[in-house]
């Protein structure tokens, strides 16, 4: 379909669409896996670490979805490094103190190398972050936040940032291009761990960075050909065929979400349920602490022990297992990617083992 095309149509149709090789009498409905290191000498490609078809089916269809221009990566962090990247020398990047512990984790290694400073803030804090955004080269942050699940204004830490002449990045891999797109609300770029909702099947470690600016663009490709962190592209066919139900399997899983939020409120076991309101990712905080929540985690059959999150199965895991995990989550905290099954059988697993610990 011709690019023009894509506005007219709703994001679950261009989920659905986008990418796809022109139609021709026996012309194939997918763009098939591409398995070559090496192109014959003339064309655009010239070696297998500058492209492939199969990366640019992929990316056509998260590019038309953010409202961007999309550069696929071998992981979520190798995209996030790839943005950092941008931050000259002793730069300052203002992020959530809430984040994903890989971005912390990285954020405070290159801190430590004196390659950027970082300061970090209460994202949900909108006044706090547009007085750190002064002087600062970058603001990056998530919404919701992983695992507390703050939300950020992005429209107005955009301007605010803008104003000091920062540049804006926004991880968008929980909410998704269906329920937000941060390049349409001011930000600068959209970071993508494509391994969780986008491929939805955990089956597939992948990145991505969005931008509109063509010339952003080229500096994050150089960063990934420069760094080798370019996906395989069978990952890349994957990610495309996960991106294809997307809007159908994120809108029973939001859904799924929203009713174990309203039969989770109140119950004796828990000291709290957070929730955005939107999405899929909910955090219960279990009372007790750290025992109780591992009794938790550890009394499901069809909830699974696991870390990573965005797939078809409903996942949980007691976030403060994790040394790197921030101090300020509680240790009873868990959190809770909602699947897809049935929500009455998701409810009996985890309301059984929520009433044994009770």
């Amino acid at each position: 379909m011709h690019e023009a095309a894509h506005s007219e149509l709703h994001p679950d149709t261009l989920a659905v669409v986008a990418g796809r090789p022109a139609h021709a009498p026996d012309a194939p409905m997918n763009v098939p896996v591409h398995l070559t290191s090496t192109y014959v000498a003339g064309g655009d490609l010239e070696y297998g670490r500058y492209g492939n078809p199969s990366w640019t089916a992929f990316e056509d269809v998260l590019g038309a979805l953010e409202g961007g221009r999309c550069v696929s990566f071998s992981s979520g962090m190798a995209a996030i490094s790839a943005v950092l990247d941008l931050v000259e020398p002793g730069g300052l990047v203002v992020a959530p103190r809430h984040s994903y512990t890989g971005t912390v984790a990285v954020l405070e290694e290159r801190a430590g190398l004196g390659r950027l400073r970082v300061e970090f803030v209460d994202i949900a804090d909108t006044a706090a972050v547009a007085a750190a955004s002064e002087g600062a080269a970058l603001v990056w942050f998530e919404t919701p936040t992983n695992p507390a699940l703050e939300v950020a204004d992005i429209a107005a830490i955009s301007a605010a940032a803008h104003l000091h002449g920062a540049l804006v990045a926004v991880d968008n891999t929980f909410a998704t291009p269906l329920l937000q797109r941060p390049l349409a609300l001011g930000a600068d770029l959209v970071v993508h761990s494509a391994t969780k909702y986008l491929s939805g099947h955990s089956d597939v470690l992948m990145g991505a960075v969005v931008t509109a600016s063509d010339e952003r663009a080229d500096s994050i490709l150089q960063r990934r050909t420069l760094a080798g962190a370019v996906p395989a592209p069978l990952e890349a066919f994957l990610a495309l065929r996960g991106m294809r139900t997307l809007a159908v399997r994120l809108e029973r899983a939001q859904a799924n979400a929203q009713e174990l939020v309203r039969r989770l409120d109140g119950h004796a076991a828990l000291e709290e349920v957070r929730y955005p309101g939107f999405g899929a990712v909910v955090s219960i905080v279990v009372r007790g602490g750290a025992a109780p929540a591992d009794a938790l985690v550890g009394r499901t059959r069809l909830w699974v022990h696991a870390t990573s999150l965005g797939g078809v199965e409903s996942t949980f895991e007691r976030r403060r297992r994790w040394p790197a995990e921030q101090p300020t989550i509680p240790d009873g905290l868990v959190r809770l990617s909602v699947g897809i099954e049935q929500v009455d059988d998701l409810w009996r697993d985890l309301a059984g083992a929520l009433d044994a610990i009770a």
